[in-house]
């Protein structure tokens, strides 16, 4: 009964995802109410915000994919494989599922659209960043990271986030959608040498074979 229960929250927090992502693609995130997203989804308010705590979260809603991705990519990494070669091997593992987090074509161009257009979705976009970078220095170098895992994991975001950014614009400029995921890995890898030169100026061992010892 339990298990039922779940799958429904799940179908539930889904089908409302989804209603206020089309909401928001026809007219703009800033122009549609929470009261009609629960109006178009056939619930309450109040049960809209129970599985979304803001607004801003019910089209920015995988951060916690994020995190996990993240976790996993490191926490499963070879033996011997640096903290950064484990995240760029992400990328390509992304890239070859064909997710969103790391393709770029006429579909994920349209999703950034709707979210260069509204001040608030790019400000929790950036809180998003923020979190992100916290999160990886921590997986990186143990509860309490210093300055260089810090900007380390600030660095390897940084590009993350550039090289998508560059790429939509490739696209939206006439480019194909091979051009622009070209231009989203030459970014990618240029930002990640620069991120492992950063870590191997360390000398300072980390407790959790942080990336300023293995990368």
């Amino acid at each position: 009964m339990g298990e039922l229960r779940e799958s429904k929250k799940r179908e539930t927090r889904q089908r409302i995802s989804d209603i206020a992502t089309g909401l928001f693609y026809a007219r703009g995130f800033d122009a549609v109410t929470v009261e009609e997203i629960a109006a178009a989804a056939n619930v309450s308010k109040m049960t809209v915000f129970n599985y979304f705590a803001r607004k801003e979260d019910l089209l920015l809603d995988r951060e916690d994919e994020v995190k996990l991705l993240l976790r996993e990519a490191l926490g499963e990494r070879p033996k011997g494989q640096s903290p950064i070669d484990a995240l760029r091997r992400l990328v390509d593992r992304l890239r070859e599922q064909k997710h969103p987090f790391a393709r770029i074509d006429s579909q994920t161009v349209g999703f950034w659209r709707v979210v260069a257009a509204s001040p608030a979705l790019r400000a929790r976009l950036r809180e998003i960043g923020d979190e992100t970078v916290d999160g990886l220095a921590v997986e990186l170098a143990g509860p309490n990271p210093d300055g260089l895992a810090r900007l380390v994991a600030g660095m390897i975001v940084l590009t993350w986030r550039t090289a998508y950014g560059e790429a939509i614009r490739v696209f939206e400029r006439g480019g194909s959608a091979k051009k622009a995921n070209a231009a989203f890995i030459a970014l990618i890898d240029r930002g990640f040498a620069a991120a492992h030169g950063m870590a191997a100026s360390s000398s300072q061992p980390g407790p959790h074979d942080d990336a300023a010892r293995s990368a």
